[in-house]
């Protein structure tokens, strides 16, 4: 069989001056109602030229990028085709991402709107299966999961796709990068042979070219060809990290912008907590989102985001992962991402379905080849922004507290202490603008409302590149936050014994992550316990200078742990992992109890140490 599915070719370009409008496209009236409330009178070219074959019942074979329009595309016309009377599952949608499925039901539910008796249920992992049981069986035309937990339930009986007329595999290159391809295979297997088919996804490796050749009949393939691999509705600048602290950066900035809800990207699970609680005490309704949340509390912190009692999320790229808020008026790279494709979804939650956005990414010096890449990659410039001083921090304030108490004048709550206001003013004879002077200071709670703008930040220290053989400048961590520095000159290539495994052979290794990298003890010892799968107490002592780092370890580890940890990255640094010079393992008795080379792993008593290095958010997890 063809690897490519023989096919109808629709449309290679689109001009988005052009097209038809939703009426054109033959939805019955309920669905041209609910899109009507929500405003959409023009469908996006993915939403055109797909509409009509699905309506049709033809397969489709679907490409475009991510925040397209995809979504309304198959559930319009899908919608159109369901038999609201039947109580049994008629339809079935894989999404790669729990985020993603519940997105997806949604979305299915709010067009349903108008079309009675209509059930949807959302199957993913993190849920009990109790609650998606009875989901099911309550009647749900349309089941929306991942591909882990549709499995799952297709084994355990509690799913079955008898009656399934159409199969909707969203982002399948997504489903592909985490693993779930196989899964997707097994399912579309068990289906009716006579079914609907359509497949969506940004991009046509040949895995999925195999599942489209395998499972779809004679597809209507649209192909959907943009600029830019970015939205153009999305506003693109850095700011290069040099004199400020990162957190004090995205203060200002955040202050400074007409943000709506901003969406902000870390790399590790540590640092969402962190930047959301600088975030928190400076007065921003801010929520960290990461992988160790449970399922519930995620789903309501995306929910407070949606309605505004969040304005603020730090997440890592698994956690956000499908989430669409349209409010979301910015997405700010805290951390600069490892690849140009990780840059275009994460900047891809704002700027969606036409709507505009800003995206702000923070560089530092030895980043700059990222951002040189991202801009090959993407086919756009990404503007140099300054930080905001002082001053334009401050008139923003002044501006918000000005428009805060000319709001509240004439509120219930406000006019309950003109009396107490007018004794002040009548028996002690103060003025009025000295009384509300000490009430706005009250109200501050000793807060100081500005900035000093007479305080500067340290300038950034000269680059020096890879080409002058230096390290780049260190300007963006403030001088009060480092812990002693060793220096240089005290490095030591002599491992020091275990204290409770003296027998074991020790030798010293050198490792290009220092202070200046925002690397501790507890990142190192967590990346080598993780990727070396060696117990936490054969780590031995480490000594962290500016630009590198000196840790002991055991001797004659396998040179596949070691290639692995030379590959490594801490604090998004790579080690280099290699042995110090003049380093030579100590204790050359025979030792007893040693581990065996990394590939011992820790007993249920050891505790994993903590600060891994992003590992366990970039390394995709598979749903259950």
């Amino acid at each position: 069989m063809s690897d490519t599915p023989e096919t109808t070719e629709v449309a290679t370009e689109v001009v988005e001056d052009q097209g038809p409008m939703f009426t054109d496209l033959g939805l019955p009236d309920t669905l041209l109602r609910v899109l009507d409330d929500m405003g959409y009178k023009k469908p996006s070219p993915i939403q055109a030229q797909a509409i009509p074959p699905l309506l049709e019942g033809k397969d489709v074979l679907g490409l475009a990028q991510t925040g397209t329009g995809k979504t309304a595309a198959f559930a319009l016309p899908i919608l159109a085709r369901t038999d609201a009377g039947s109580r049994t599952p008629q339809v079935l949608i894989l999404a790669p991402t729990r985020e993603l499925a519940m997105q997806v039901a949604k979305a299915c539910e709010d067009y349903a709107k108008y079309i009675p008796g209509i059930k949807v249920a959302a199957v993913y992992g993190g849920q009990d299966y109790g609650t998606q049981i009875r989901a099911i069986r309550g009647g749900a035309q349309w089941i929306v999961g991942t591909p882990g937990r549709i499995m799952d339930h297709l084994k355990k009986g509690t799913l079955t796709l008898t009656d399934i007329k159409a199969v909707i595999l969203d982002e399948a290159d997504e489903m592909l990068r985490m693993g779930f391809i196989d899964d997707v295979d097994w399912i579309l297997g068990h289906a009716p042979k006579e079914r609907q088919v359509a497949l969506f996804s940004a991009t046509m490796p040949k895995q999925i070219k195999h599942i489209a050749s395998t499972h779809l009949n004679n597809p209507v393939e649209i192909r959907i060809e943009s600029k830019t691999a970015t939205a153009p509705t999305i506003e693109q600048r850095y700011w290069f990290v040099g004199g400020a602290h990162k957190n004090d950066a995205l203060l200002r900035i955040t202050e400074v912008e007409d943000c709506d809800a901003t969406m902000v990207f870390v790399r590790t699970k540590q640092a969402t907590e962190e930047v959301a609680d600088f975030m928190k005490a400076n007065g921003v309704k801010c929520a960290a989102l990461n992988g160790d949340i449970p399922q519930a509390q995620r789903e309501r912190v995306v929910d407070k985001l949606k309605k505004g009692s969040l304005d603020m999320i730090v997440a890592t790229d698994v956690a956000a992962r499908g989430l669409d808020v349209q409010r979301i008026s910015h997405v700010i790279n805290y951390d600069i991402p490892f690849d140009a494709e990780s840059y275009v979804h994460r900047i891809g939650r704002t700027g969606r379905a036409g709507r505009s956005g800003k995206a702000i990414m923070f560089v530092r010096g030895r980043e700059r080849r990222m951002l040189s890449t991202i801009e090959r990659v993407t086919r756009q410039r990404i503007e140099e922004m300054p930080l905001p001083t002082a001053k334009d921090v401050n008139t923003k304030r002044r501006e918000r507290f000005k428009a805060t108490v000319e709001a509240t004048i004439g509120n219930e709550q406000a006019v309950m202490f003109k009396e107490m206001i007018n004794e002040l003013v009548t028996d002690k004879e103060l003025d009025v603008v000295e009384i509300a002077s000490a009430l706005a200071h009250l109200a501050q709670n000793g807060i100081p409302l500005f900035l000093n703008e007479n305080e500067r930040f340290r300038p950034p220290q000269r680059e020096r590149t890879e080409r002058d053989g230096g390290r780049e400048g260190r300007g963006d961590r403030p001088q009060r936050e480092r812990a002693p520095r060793k220096d240089p000159s005290e490095v030591s290539t002599k491992a020091m014994p275990l204290k409770d495994s003296p027998d074991v052979d020790m030798i010293r290794f050198r490792m290009e992550v220092g202070y200046q990298d925002g690397v501790k003890p507890g990142n190192i010892v967590g990346a080598i316990a993780n990727e070396a799968d060696l117990e936490s107490k054969f780590i031995g002592h480490i000594e962290i200078f500016d630009d590198f780092s000196m840790v002991d370890l055991p001797d004659g580890m396998p040179e596949t742990v070691m290639s692995k940890l030379k590959a490594t990255r801490i604090c998004g640094q790579p080690l280099h992992l290699q042995v110090a010079d003049g380093a030579k393992p100590v204790n050359r008795k025979p030792p007893s109890g040693r581990p065996a080379g990394g590939n011992r792993r820790p007993s249920n008593g050891d505790r994993r140490p903590s600060g891994r290095s992003g590992g366990g958010d970039r390394r995709p997890r598979r749903d259950s």
